[in-house]
């Protein structure tokens, strides 16, 4: 998710021929295309330089030669195609399996039921994805899919404000808790939660359907990277907090609390194969040898295990894992080999003080959604302005609306555009959309083999904290990124400063503004939901800095600073330094 400034004046891009000559080729038959593809060594394998993708290289060393570059539409060999769309599926896999886990682990959920998610999540994110790719011409020149490898998961954004939506659930009794003696609350496991959020998301997804029929002109007035860049910033620093870190410890499900009894008193609990306090050096060193994991590749890996460090991640620290006795293999046993959607499924129903912010986090999706196609579009070597390149970005937002919609009846929580596999596109210099579809059928394939959902199930605690850590701040430092292009003036940095107040605030002190409203005794059931959902946006950092920015950018007047002034010409000048070619490489 690394949504890109939407203000920056765009690149020249070479002038992309639109057509080709008919040529024999161009005549065969579908067949006959099929049967060259899968029976010639040139079908399989091309002119590709496949040991540029897979040898290691020296971080002092530099490559001599680069392979070609294959556009959205030009023949692909199939190996190609195959081994791209594997790097694509495995350079997402560890975003999308992240959410339904810390759902799972939030509610309290079954093995059986968490790895059924995992695999509707891939399963999800994989046949969705196909409609993103595809591009479907609707009527009135409007569409329905951007037509680059625009790959689909569970936004970081819902997952923050689900944990809120989660919390305000146990706090007014729709989910239970039970009290030990020493007063340690431990929640009991809540399904219908899941199914209230599904089934608020789905009606609440109409919003950004309704949004990518606005001009993308008046999006971007309301929405600058300043606001933009501040959502993602805060998005992924409450992740590193709320989930990163604390699973790095050991666990994020109330053994962090140090209680004195209960299956919590030791982490993840008590009947774990090696449980421990949270926080031990044990669980620090796993996360930490996972860290260092991600790093050695990056020195050392090839451009194919770059692509993939933190699956790379993943695997190391859960062979040490293995071997050192921390892994509980139930998962894996209790797994069903083959799986599909609706095996389990979950009471759909609607939460009402969750619908204010869902429709803020649709918004949210809308932008990052625009930054993320920007981001694919430049990087596939699309031009990012005119007619075409506006349909593209009306035909993601549309899409991902639909996406929000469909998801919820797929059980899956909402799937919106990710940008994690454009480093995959620029390295491979494959923005063949055939390696999209390829990527596609791994995340399928991966989602019905349960066995595999099984399997990720039983990752320990400290070694996905590792990762994941890592994953969220990447999300803060998209944030950074897209801050960078904002002018800075005195009303930009007014606020950014009253955002951060409400959002910085919120993320070092949790809990201020829970009890709100505890003192209102009010028998109005209405009423009491609208606190409700106060409470769960002003509880939830991104949602409050966002509120508060975007009020502010509507009602400040503009700065009269003329654009030749000293502060704007600093400006201008990293902004040219970003469009220089050097940079565009780096």
């Amino acid at each position: 998710m690394e949504p890109q400034p939407e203000m920056q004046q765009p690149r020249q891009q070479t002038p992309q021929p639109q057509s080709e000559p008919i040529t024999p080729r161009a005549r065969r038959t579908f067949a006959q295309r099929v049967s060259r593809k899968v029976t010639t060594q040139d079908g399989w394998f091309g002119g590709y330089d496949y040991g540029w993708l897979c040898l290691p290289s020296l971080p002092w060393s530099k490559r001599s030669h680069e392979p070609p570059f294959y556009a959205l539409d030009a023949e692909l060999p199939l190996l190609l195609a195959i081994a791209s769309g594997l790097q694509h599926a495995l350079a997402m896999l560890a975003g999308l399996i992240t959410p339904p886990i810390i759902f799972a682990s939030a509610l309290n959920l079954d093995s059986a039921t968490s790895s059924y998610m995992i695999s509707a999540s891939l399963i999800g994110c994989g046949i969705l994805s196909l409609v993103q790719i595809s591009r479907i011409p609707l009527f009135g020149g409007y569409y329905l899919g951007t037509g680059l490898i625009s790959v689909v998961g569970t936004s970081f954004s819902t997952l923050s404000t689900a944990n809120g939506i989660f919390d305000a659930m146990y706090r007014d009794g729709t989910c239970t808790s039970t009290t030990a003696a020493d007063g340690t609350a431990t929640r009991n496991a809540c399904p219908d939660a899941y199914g209230k959020l599904l089934g608020t998301s789905l009606i609440c997804s109409f919003l950004e359907m309704f949004m990518a029929f606005v001009p993308a002109r008046i999006l971007k007035r309301v929405f600058p990277p300043m606001i933009t860049g501040t959502v993602v910033l805060l998005i992924g620093a409450s992740l590193v907090g709320d989930s990163g870190a604390l699973n790095w410890g050991g666990g994020s499900n109330g053994c962090q609390n140090f209680p004195t009894s209960g299956i919590f008193e030791l982490c993840p609990t008590i009947f774990a194969p090696r449980p421990l306090p949270w926080a031990s050096p044990e669980f620090i060193g796993l996360g930490f040898l996972s860290f260092v994991a991600i790093i050695l590749t990056e020195l050392f890996g090839s451009p194919f295990l770059k692509n993939i460090s933190v699956i790379v991640g993943l695997g190391v620290g859960c062979i040490v894992a293995g071997a050192a006795g921390y892994i509980d293999g139930s998962s894996i046993k209790s797994a069903p080999s083959i799986t599909f959607l609706w095996v389990h499924t979950f009471k759909i129903g609607v939460y009402p003080p969750a619908i204010l912010p869902m429709l803020a986090v649709y918004v949210s999706l809308a932008m990052e959604a625009i930054g993320d196609i920007t981001a694919s579009a430049e990087v596939s070597r699309v031009d990012v302005r005119g007619l075409e390149f506006d349909s593209r970005v009306q035909g993601g937002v549309l899409s991902d609306g639909l996406g929000g919609f469909i998801s919820a009846l797929f059980t899956v929580a909402p799937l919106s555009i990710f940008a994690q596999n454009n480093g995959v596109i620029a390295i491979t210099r494959c923005a063949n959309r055939a390696a999209g579809r390829w990527c596609c059928v791994f995340l399928i394939i991966f989602g019905i083999l349960g066995k595999v959902s099984g399997a990720l199930l039983a990752i320990p605690n400290p070694v996905l904290g590792g990762v994941t850590t890592f994953l969220f701040a990447s999300v803060a430092v998209s944030g950074l990124r897209v801050l960078s292009f904002a002018r800075y003036t005195r009303r930009d940095r007014f606020i950014l400063a009253a955002a951060l107040s409400f959002g910085l605030g919120d993320l070092l002190v949790p809990g201020i503004f829970t009890h709100l409203f505890d003192g209102v005794n009010n028998p109005n059931s209405a009423l009491q939901g609208f606190f409700n959902s106060i409470t769960i946006i002003l509880s939830t950092p991104f949602l409050a800095a966002a509120l508060v920015a975007v009020i502010l950018n509507v009602i400040l007047p503009k700065d009269t600073e003329g654009p030749g002034s000293e502060e704007d010409a600093g400006v201008d000048d990293a902004e040219k330094q970003l469009e220089s070619p050097e940079s565009s490489r780096a």
